[in-house]
Formats: structure tokens, C-alpha cells, sequence
């Protein structure tokens, strides 16, 4: 089975997957790959809304049910969770729309928001509406700059098999890094 054949078949599942766990740039690698042609636009856009509302509303759920759990309290530790709430008491639902496309907030302030009084069913309905947006917005921003994409590697990496060693090498950076920072993280909390 060639590469883009595993692509063509798992693309929308690992789509939806990687919307809801990473976000944007998988999202917009999927708007990336549309645009190759691998799967079709509508179906990335749908894939990453969906996985973007169900990550959301999971985590939402999280912090509703698990409030008093040590994990959640030690998020609320987390300076970022404070700042999420502040901005939720000053703009309700423009937060409640908006954290997805604020750097930092994503995972967090679904779980803050859940420990708060916003009732389950507004926040399903501004969450749906705002990964709806977030799943076009940066699915698009793949599908409509990929040609501009795949000229600038194309450009600084003509060698197929180098794009493959220089991503391996980005997967393997970040995965250590998280790796890392979740050890540090761990350690301090012990202490």
C-alpha cells in the first residue's frame, strides 16, 4: 500500500484526530493535502471542525465532572487558567468563540470554562459554531497557500526524501520537547 493510498484512506480520520490533540498545524497540513488532492475540502473542513468540537467538548466535560480532581486543580494553578477565566468574566461569549485561535489557550480554557456556571448547552452551541469557523478558516488557509507551499520547499528542499528526514526530525524535536516538559512539570509538581 503506497503512502498516498494510507493517506487517501486514514487522511479524515487522522485529520479529525489531530484537530482535536494538536490544532492548527495539523489542520492546516490537512487544507495542505486537499489541496494535493489526497482527500476532498469539505471533508478535511468537516473532519477538523468535528474534531476540534469534540476535543473541546471533552475537555469542557472534564473540568465540569472533575473539578475537584488534584489534576484539575492543578491546572487551575496555571497562571494561563486564571487568565482564562478573567477573559471569560469579561466577554463571555466572545471567549467562549475565540480561545481556539488564542495561542495558549487552547487545551486549558475549554477545561477552566467547565469548572465555571456557563451552562452546558450555551457552551455546545458557541463551540460548535466556533470550530466550524476554526475547521474552514485554517483548513483553507492550507488548501488556498499549498500551491504557494509546496513551491517554497520545492525551492529550499528539492529532495523528496530530505522533506521526510527534516519532518521526522520536527516530529522527533517536539515529541522530546513534550516529553520533556511534561517530566519537568511532573518533578515540580513532586516537590
Amino acid at each position: 500500500m503506497s503512502i498516498e493510498s494510507i493517506i487517501q484512506h486514514y487522511g479524515l480520520i487522522a485529520l479529525f484526530a489531530g484537530a482535536g490533540i494538536e490544532g492548527e498545524t495539523v489542520v492546516v497540513a490537512g487544507g495542505l493535502l486537499a489541496h494535493k488532492g489526497l482527500f476532498p475540502l469539505p471533508g478535511a473542513m468537516v473532519a477538523a471542525a468535528a474534531g476540534s468540537f469534540v476535543a473541546d467538548q471533552i475537555f469542557f466535560s472534564l473540568g465540569r465532572y472533575f473539578r475537584d480532581k488534584p489534576w484539575v486543580r492543578r491546572a487551575r494553578e496555571k497562571p494561563v487558567f486564571e487568565r482564562a477565566l478573567g477573559l471569560l468574566e469579561r466577554y463571555p461569549i466572545g471567549f467562549i468563540f475565540a480561545f481556539r485561535f488564542i495561542y495558549g489557550f487552547r487545551t486549558i480554557s475549554p477545561i477552566a470554562i467547565g469548572t465555571t456556571k456557563v451552562s452546558t448547552k450555551l457552551f455546545v452551541m458557541i463551540n460548535l459554531v466556533a470550530a466550524i469557523v476554526w475547521g474552514i478558516v485554517f483548513t483553507g488557509i492550507g488548501y488556498l497557500f499549498g500551491h504557494s507551499f509546496e513551491k517554497l520547499i520545492e525551492r529550499f528542499l528539492p529532495d523528496k526524501h530530505a522533506i521526510l528526514i527534516v519532518g521526522g526530525v520536527i516530529v522527533a524535536i517536539a515529541l522530546l520537547l513534550g516529553l520533556w516538559h511534561w517530566w519537568r512539570g511532573r518533578r515540580t509538581q513532586a516537590a
